[in-house]
């Protein structure tokens, strides 16, 4: 047996989350406080099917707002607080802006201008972590974009 890596959440950008990891049978993972949102049922009736060629995985709640694929899991939830401006990287994939942010074993994005946001945690062992952003492009693009953008 191999040990699964975990990725762990940065406190300040996910209120109220924890650790996050791939457990045996299924994902731990939290819902976001905007879960309830209207906007964001409309987002996971868009999760992909496949994310880098990874199927879906069972998660520990009972929220279509939370998804997981792959193992380590790539996880996704929708209800998350867009950020407000910043100095992190923000970047532009197929018409939806994210922030990222490295963490110790991968990386978190949350999509910039739509309220609410979607969050994304990739594992490392998806490097280069941002590649797997495409495929969360008709989800994130159900939530309208407001009018903060990447760039001007």
């Amino acid at each position: 047996m191999h040990h699964r890596p975990r990725l762990i959440a940065l406190a300040g950008l996910l209120a109220g989350a924890g650790t996050l990891s791939a457990c045996s049978s299924s994902v731990d993972v939290s819902v976001a406080d905007k879960a309830s949102s209207p906007w964001c049922a409309k987002a996971a009736a868009q999760w992909p099917t496949t994310v880098s060629g990874e199927k879906s995985r069972e998660v520990s709640v009972k929220s279509p707002t939370v998804h997981a694929w792959g193992d380590p899991a790539i996880i996704a939830r929708c209800g998350v607080t867009s950020p407000g401006a910043t100095s992190r990287q923000c970047f532009g994939v197929s018409g939806v802006d994210w922030v990222g942010t490295t963490l110790s074993d991968g990386m978190s994005f949350v999509t910039y201008g739509r309220e609410p946001a979607i969050e994304v945690l990739v594992p490392k062992d998806y490097s280069p972590e941002p590649l797997v952003l495409g495929a969360f492009t008709k989800a994130a693009s159900a939530i309208p974009q407001g009018p903060h953008r990447c760039s001007a």
